[in-house]
């Protein structure tokens, strides 16, 4: 299978992130739809990424619907609980915490590369008092545990690093580690992870 994507995409980092996690075999191609003969517009009508050609030539679209799809090709590990509904709740809750990071910070960032004429002061500031809200509620809820939820990786602890290492990419300014040591503690150690690292080092 062949996922398409950019290195700049929080949501192709979360798709990568549990292909890579699962050790499901994979070419990552970096083709954005930003270049106008990108394959993405063959197999996804959207036009956008991540999407994740099988090799049937049928493709998945929507980082959520690929990391639902993965998450049942192996057990190994197994990132979204199949029969706990609570906790398979929270983890999707994770999950829609880091995308909803994710949504704003995209936001600020187009509204920022805007004209400047056409710039709407309340839009960034709207969503980045989402971000700072949220980055609150998240370091409370995880405070020093290892994990998201349970006691290994899934899919929230995949969602919500790269939620972060994309405010790293686009609002350095924000310096969320200073203002939440444990989720900075956190981040440092999940990175570390093989396949963490490899994703980030993209960004390099």
């Amino acid at each position: 299978m062949k996922l398409i994507g950019s290195n700049t995409s929080p949501y192709v980092r979360k798709a990568r992130l549990v292909l890579l996690e699962k050790n499901i075999a994979h070419e990552y191609v970096v083709d954005p739809p930003s270049d106008p003969n990108s394959e993405v517009y063959r197999v996804n009508p959207l036009g956008r990424i991540p999407a994740l050609i099988l090799d049937n030539d049928e493709c998945i679209f929507d980082s959520v619907v690929i990391a639902e799809y993965a998450d049942t090709l192996n057990d190994s590990p197994i990132l979204i609980p199949r029969q706990d509904a609570l906790a398979r709740m929270r983890v999707k809750r994770w999950e829609a915490l880091a995308d909803g990071i994710m949504d704003s910070a995209i936001v600020v960032r187009n509204e920022v590369l805007r004209p400047k004429e056409m710039q709407l002061a309340a839009t960034p500031a709207l969503h980045n008092d989402a971000i700072t809200r949220t980055l609150q509620y998240v370091a409370e809820q995880l405070g020093r545990r290892e994990w998201c939820e349970g006691n290994s990786i899934t899919l929230g602890d995949l969602a919500l690093l790269s939620a972060l290492a994309y405010l790293d990419l686009r609002q350095p300014e924000r310096d969320w580690r200073s203002a939440h040591p444990d989720l900075s503690a956190w981040f440092k150690r999940v990175s570390a992870l093989p396949g963490v690292a490899l994703s980030l080092a993209d960004n390099k």
